[in-house]
């Protein structure tokens, strides 16, 4: 097993898979899905992004994914790397640092969790493996209850009339050939073989075959069994997203967003139908931004907060501004911008490590959207403790009489260095995050209100 946190440690890798699994991760890039996790850049963009190949001493670097990706007989493990502190994590390790990203999807926009969240504990601390636990465990039960069927148009050959003639086809087919006791039909039919159901069959097949263990397995072949009789066919992630459900049907929606998440951030490569490469792999710079978001508009109700709302910086519009968050607190608007970064409380830098690219954007959405309150949020670390404010800014806006512009940037607690393997034992896992869960927002609330 081979452990990188990103941008941060170097990992040796077999040699004779080494080239093999560069070739694979740039047909897979070059072939994934357009995700809602990546911009309109990123999406376009053809290097892979997900590993630093490093041909002189034949080692790999993680880049800015967080996830996992099993190869022949290898599993790599791409960690978060506010967890690096210079040390090779041991099994333990790697379940806590799992749990932390569980507990933050759990607040993400992107992915709505059963209540199976709460009961998981360290046995099952496997991060991809949890995922499809979830799905696999969620989908089994629902299709169990009720397995969903959609009115689907048919076009069949019948003894009767049915819906409506396809008068074409009954006169080339049947009438000019002395089958007139036969009679084309164009009909609405209640069918199971929909493409809701042929989604969740695609995914469930993809994550049988990438999954190791047993009781998901075992969910996955339900799952299949009950969808036996669905067609085997391939669907793309834009194709699951339009399907819609009306509001009874709420329950499906979860399912459909797992399997949005799934086909978006799993990648695969099959060689005579034996699996070679499999990756799940989330940029966590997005899933920090998310799970802020989440986490304000879910823990802080005096908050309305919008995300990714946009203007253009030009008249002609052809540069685009989408600040993350725009918090309105009664009469008090804020931007607030989440910076996946590592900054420390050093007394030497007096910039406490901002860019000043950072600060340049911060500026320009102030003035844009006209507020002149802005806030930062960068995580907290192992090696640091979140510190209530960083850093101050005050800039003077010359041209608007004088405006001032107030940046402050602010670690925010996302990470709970006192949760033990012991914890995530005896304990379910949403109940372990209780402390961490009340820190942050004591501390928004604090920065915010």
């Amino acid at each position: 097993m081979i452990n990188l946190f990103e941008y941060q440690n170097k990992a040796a890798f077999p040699v004779k898979h080494f080239d093999n699994l560069e070739v694979f991760l740039d047909a897979i890039w070059n072939k994934r899905e357009k995700s809602s996790y990546y911009n309109e850049e990123e999406n376009r963009e053809e290097v892979q992004h997900f590993i630093q190949f490093l041909h002189k001493n034949k080692e790999l670097k993680s880049n800015k994914f967080v996830g996992v990706i099993h190869y022949e007989d290898q599993t790599i493990n791409l960690l978060p790397k506010i967890f690096y502190d210079g040390t090779e994590p041991n099994e333990n390790d790697i379940k806590i640092i799992n749990s932390h990203v569980l507990w933050w999807l759990s607040y993400c926009r992107k992915l709505k969790f059963p209540n199976y969240l709460s009961g998981l504990n360290a046995q099952q601390a496997d991060f991809f493996e949890i995922l499809i636990y979830l799905f696999s465990k969620y989908t089994k039960e629902l299709l169990n209850s009720s397995v969903y069927q959609k009115y689907v148009e048919v076009e069949n050959e019948l003894s009767f009339v049915k819906g409506r003639m396809n008068f074409n086809e009954y006169i080339n087919q049947n009438l000019a050939r002395g089958r007139n006791h036969k009679v084309n039909c164009i009909y609405d039919s209640f069918e199971m073989d929909n493409p809701f159901n042929q989604c969740i069959k695609y995914v469930s097949r993809m994550l049988l075959s990438a999954s190791k263990d047993q009781q998901n397995k075992r969910n996955l072949n339900d799952i299949l069994f009950i969808l036996d009789e669905v067609s085997d066919t391939y669907i793309s992630s834009e194709d699951c997203k339009k399907i819609e459900f009306n509001p009874m049907l709420s329950d499906f929606e979860t399912v459909r967003d797992y399997c949005v998440l799934f086909l978006e951030n799993s990648v695969s490569f099959n060689y005579k139908n034996d699996l070679k490469l499999f990756a799940f792999l989330l940029p966590m710079e997005y899933v920090f931004e998310d799970f802020i978001f989440g986490f304000i508009d879910k823990e802080i109700e005096v908050v309305k907060a919008k995300s990714q709302i946009q203007k253009y910086l030009d008249i002609e519009e052809h540069f685009k501004m989408k600040p993350d968050l725009f918090l309105e607190i009664g009469t008090k608007k804020y931007i607030v911008d989440t910076k996946y970064k590592l900054v420390y409380n050093d007394t030497v830098d007096s910039k406490k490590g901002i860019s000043q690219n950072d600060l340049y954007q911060m500026v320009a959405y102030a003035i844009r959207f006209e507020v002149t309150d802005i806030k930062l949020f960068y995580p907290n670390t192992v090696k640091e403790t979140a510190t209530t404010e960083l850093k101050t800014i005050t800039i003077v806006d010359e041209l608007a009489d004088e405006k001032k512009i107030t940046i402050k940037a602010h670690q925010v607690p996302i990470l709970d260095k006192a949760i033990s393997i012991e914890d995530l034992n005896k304990m379910k896992l949403s109940d372990c995050f209780l402390n961490l869960k009340e820190e942050l927002k004591m501390r928004l609330e604090e920065i915010l209100v």
